[in-house]
Order: C-alpha cells, then structure tokens, then sequence
C-alpha cells in the first residue's frame, strides 16, 4: 500500500467522534504490525494512543508525532476522492495524509534507521481541552523523550520554526434587560458584546508584528446570549481567540483587554509560542532533505513562521526542540479539503532520508545570519 492509498483509508473513517477514532486506532496498529512494527496502545481518558518505536536503542532519537482525529464534517466529506494529483476529503490535508507518508516512511526505515525513531499517534489533537491532551501528558510521563520532534502538521512542504502563541480568553458583557417590544429602555448586552470585541481588535497589542508574523489574530469564536425573544438581554458571553505572536507578553494584551468597558473576563487559555533556531542541526538536515527531494525548490524546505498552534509545544515546553513539516493542499477545517498526493511521496521520502542517515554529522554548516536565529 502507498502512501495515497494508505491516506485514503485513513479519510475513510470520520474521526471527528470516538467510535471513529477507535476504528481508525485499531486499523493503524494492525497497519504497522502487518510490516513487523510493534505498536503498543495506550489509553488516554477512553481515547487510543499508538506508539511505536524502530532503529537502534542508544544513540540521538527522533520523534515522529501524528494525529488521527479531524474536526467535524458532512458524511460525504468522509468519502475520498481523487481529482488529478489532488485527494480530497476531511483530513486529507489536516493531516491524514501527512500521518499516511509518516507511517509509510517509518516502515521504509524499519531496517536502515540511523537513529532512534518514536512514532506517536493522537487522537486529540484537535480537541478544545489544551490542558489535557494526550502529547502533553506522554510528555510529562516521560514516555516521549527525544532529540527533535517533527508533527506532521501540513505546512506545503516547508518547515514550521515558529508558531503563534494562543490566548483563549471567555467573557461576559454586561447590559439592562427590557421588554422586547420596547428596547431603548434597555442596554442590549449581545449588540453591546459586538461592540467589545470590535475595541478588542483596535487594542495596541493588535498592531504589532515581528520577524515572521505582520500582527496577531483575533477571532470571535463563540458567542451566546438572551433568555427569550421578547426580551432584551442582560447579559452576553463571548469567547476570543487570540493567537499572539512571539516577543508580545500575554499578560499585557490581557490587560489591555481588561480596559474595555462593561467587559468581564471570566476565563483564559493560553500556550506560548513555539521557536526553534533555524540552526538546530536537525532543522538543517530536514531542509536539505526536502530540497533534494523537490528538486532544488527554494521554496521546499524554507524555514516559516506557522499562524495556528499544535502539539509541538508541548515538546517544546519539555525542552525537545519540535517543528512542524507536512506536505502541500489547502482548505483544512473547510469543506473542499485537500491534499497534494505528489507532496505525499516527496515527504514520505525526505522523512526517509532523515532517518536513515545522521543528521548532526551530515547537516551543513549554518550561515552567519541562520547562527544568529
């Protein structure tokens, strides 16, 4: 089975609920077995996580991490499709077929791994529960412990060295109730918790910018409020996600934030940003990995700055220096999601030539500017 075909399967299953993630866990672990893999299953708060492990017992060790689950879709979305080079479907993109080329290069490496290479696979990487995820909590059991870890986020090819800080923060807008058919005797808290998040996105903070990112994002993600139609509402809850970029501190944008009128945070969310230097020895190697595989591209391989968040900080935070890489499509979380079934092939292969050579002794020498990052 190639890696598109492997992908196929893997879109196959709607993993957006436990029963599917339960089914897809349970075909990835018969997968990888079927090539002389051992996988062990763990379970994290009822959900199944696979770890495997190749490659010599000492020595420097890579981490490969993937995750199964995708967010929610149509059940047609759950039927792959090819149309030219391009297989379309939820998770193909985000990252199905990342994790297909993943387990795909894992098997090519089986014999001829050079380092100590753990694959993870998640089945919560998407969920809303930051706190609680599997990946940290391997992280800090010490199940996870390596040299350099790569998640096979899709990035088109190229290599995500810095990530977006999150702060997720849920507030209350406060107003004066009324009938409904009279509001102007009333303070209409959900047109008023509009106007808030509206001071949010005009707040210094918003502004900034830095080597990689023009200025952070601000989404309103959720908001709720009212007790019947025929009355105005008092109160209004919202939840922003703010994903800040490097060098901004998120005690200072909170209180910014806290200087908007008749708005009252009630919770916050946050995971800091991700850096690596682009110097790592293993960041090098990736890179002159996937250009020898692309063909030269200045393009593949280019060191970038990522706008969402993933598990790689959790790593991160364990002192394990982690990037995201994963091949080339576009529409993630959206319904016409893709994957480029050409980028499969050229990433499965670069992962290939990583593992099955060091990194530290052939990646080149940094540049004068890349030693200063």
């Amino acid at each position: 089975m190639d890696e598109r075909l492997l992908a196929e399967r893997l879109v196959g299953y709607d993993t957006s609920h436990p029963d599917g993630l339960r089914a897809a866990g349970g075909f990835v672990k018969g997968w990888l077995e079927s090539h002389g893999i051992d996988a062990v299953d763990h379970d994290h708060e009822g959900l199944p996580v696979l770890l495997a492990e190749i490659g010599p017992s000492d020595g420097p060790t890579i981490i490969l991490h993937g995750h199964l689950d995708v967010v929610p879709a149509q059940p047609s979305q759950f039927v792959p499709r090819v149309e030219g080079d391009r297989l379309i479907g939820r998770g193909a993109y985000d990252m199905k077929g990342g994790l297909a080329a993943m387990l795909c290069a894992v098997r090519d490496a089986v014999d001829r791994a050079r380092t100590r290479v753990q694959l993870v696979v998640v089945p919560d990487e998407e969920s809303e529960q930051v706190d609680h995820r599997s990946t940290d909590a391997l992280v800090r059991a010490g199940v996870l412990r390596g040299d350099f870890a790569i998640t096979g986020e899709p990035t088109q090819l190229q290599i995500g060295v810095q990530a977006k800080g999150v702060l997720a923060l849920k507030a209350a807008v406060h107003g004066t109730s009324a009938h409904g058919s009279t509001p102007w005797l009333g303070d209409n808290a959900i047109l008023k918790a509009f106007d808030a998040f509206r001071r949010i996105e005009t707040l210094p903070f918003s502004q900034e910018s830095s080597e990689l990112y023009e200025r952070p994002s601000i989404n309103l993600a959720r908001i709720s409020g009212g007790e019947a139609f025929n009355m105005v509402p008092d109160c209004c809850e919202i939840t922003v996600d703010i994903r800040y970029v490097p060098g901004q501190d998120p005690a200072e944008i909170l209180r910014q934030i806290r200087t908007v009128p008749d708005l009252e945070v009630l919770r916050v969310l946050e995971r800091g940003p991700a850096i690596v230097s682009r110097a790592n020895p293993y960041v090098v190697a990736l890179r002159e990995a996937l250009r020898d595989v692309s063909g030269g591209d200045e393009r593949i391989g280019l060191p970038v700055g990522r706008d969402g968040a993933s598990d790689a900080f959790a790593f991160l935070e364990a002192g394990i220096p982690a990037v995201e890489c994963g091949p080339e499509g576009a529409g993630h979380h959206g319904p016409d999601e893709w994957v480029s079934i050409p980028s499969l092939a050229r990433y499965r292969e670069a992962l290939v030539r990583l593992l099955t050579t060091d990194p530290v002794a052939v990646a080149p020498a940094p540049t004068t500017a890349e030693a200063r990052r």
